[in-house]
């Protein structure tokens, strides 16, 4: 099997499947891939917080035109994988020369697939690109083409508790990662100050409470499989409800804009989570912060989202803020301006490149202390605290 990620998060997600049991498996360019039964691809598909889509590679082969792609589709024994009566929908994935249009080798597996079925029965499948019965993905590097059952179907960052969106809102899979990159524990205060739609403190606290996250996901693609075995299933989601627990973390977030947090508070209650998440309407200077420290974790406005003659003002207002009221904190800022981190004025101790979409994005780790420590030694104690994140 391979699940797909996003640039940065290999290790992390990696890391996630080797918990769950999965064997063999091994890094690649956003994706690792693995091996396991059906109760691993099952659990992949529940429980994995830093995965995009979980494919089953059924074909490789060769092809450098139109016609070897169709004839190659077309060979394969599909009343394996679906019915006659059935849909299906097919995403094309282009990395290569001899093809112009992933829509266009998309549609040429369909078609391959739909003439096996009329030919062999008189009569085809249907098309449903939004809720089919079989999801399949055509990805072409060059000449090598591999077709794979799309376990996921709908990608697996759309949790479910996620409303109306903000401008610029971070992606569930990116929040998840970002949380998992800290080597956050679960216990403790966790903090987002500029919290948006709430995606960070929501992640934080399904990580915190044990809760798996398609935990509200009304449908995967292998529901509708032809082997799906819906006693197995059940098996895994009894288990995964038995197995939430009390959060033994103080979840705080704020916002500068009211709409913004009306927003974070209809996504907290829909994610079940509104007795344990605190919303407040503040600008980040106005936030207090408990005095036993804890983790901050923060996506702030950057060029996108806030005009360039303030965005250097804006970030040293961070740095000023963070060093004044958060002592004994650990202060994780994401952000895609290299030169507006710099304002910050504090010597990041981790830095860790990523991409939101198809920006590339520092996050960085501020540690910070009551006085003044010597570089040295905060640079190795810093590094002591973080050893669980790997770069």
């Amino acid at each position: 099997m391979v699940a797909k990620t996003q640039f940065g998060l290999e290790e992390v997600l990696a890391k996630e499947l080797i918990e769950l049991g999965a064997l063999n498996v091994e890094t690649h360019n956003r994706a690792v891939s693995f091996e396991g039964d059906k109760e691993i691809l099952y659990k992949a598909n529940l429980y994995l917080r830093t995965a995009l889509k979980i494919l089953i590679p059924i074909a490789k082969f060769k092809a450098r035109d139109e016609r070897d792609l169709y004839e190659e589709v077309r060979r394969l024994n599909w009343d394996d994988y679906m019915d006659v009566d059935g849909t299906l929908a097919v995403d094309g994935i282009l990395k290569s020369e001899f093809f112009n249009h992933s829509q266009y080798i998309g549609l040429k597996t369909k078609d391959a697939i739909v003439d096996y079925f009329r030919d062999k029965y008189g009569r085809r499948p249907d098309v449903d690109i939004t809720q089919p019965d079989l999801r399949l993905n055509i990805h072409i590097n060059k000449d090598d083409c591999t077709l794979s059952l799309d376990s996921s179907s709908e990608s697996l960052h759309r949790r479910g508790y996620r409303g109306e969106s903000t401008l610029a809102p971070l992606n569930e899979v990116t929040a998840a990662g970002l949380i998992l990159l800290t080597g956050w524990n679960g216990k403790g205060v966790f903090m987002d100050p500029m919290c948006g739609s709430g995606t960070l403190l929501i992640e934080a606290a399904m990580i915190a409470k044990n809760i798996p996250a398609n935990h509200l996901r009304k449908r995967f693609g292998f529901e509708s499989w032809k082997d799906f075995d819906a006693k197995l299933w059940k098996k895994i989601k009894d288990e995964s409800d038995a197995n939430i627990r009390e959060s033994e973390a103080t979840f705080i977030g704020g916002d500068a804009v009211f709409k913004v947090i009306d927003i974070a508070r209809e996504n907290v209650t829909r994610a079940g989570l509104e007795d344990e998440i605190k919303l407040s309407n503040k600008r980040f200077e106005e936030q207090k912060t408990p005095p036993e420290g804890g983790i901050v974790v923060m996506n702030p406005p950057y060029g996108e989202r806030l005009p360039v003659e303030e965005i250097n003002t804006f970030y040293k207002m961070i740095g000023d803020k963070l060093k004044k009221d958060f002592k004994g904190y650990n202060a994780w800022i994401f952000s895609a301006s290299k030169e507006a981190m710099k304002k910050v004025g504090l010597q990041p101790s981790k830095k860790v490149m990523l991409y939101n979409g198809a920006l590339e994005c520092k996050f960085h780790c501020y540690s910070i202390y009551e006085g003044t420590r010597d570089p040295k030694k905060l640079k190795q104690q810093s590094s002591e605290e973080l050893d669980t994140m790997d770069q």
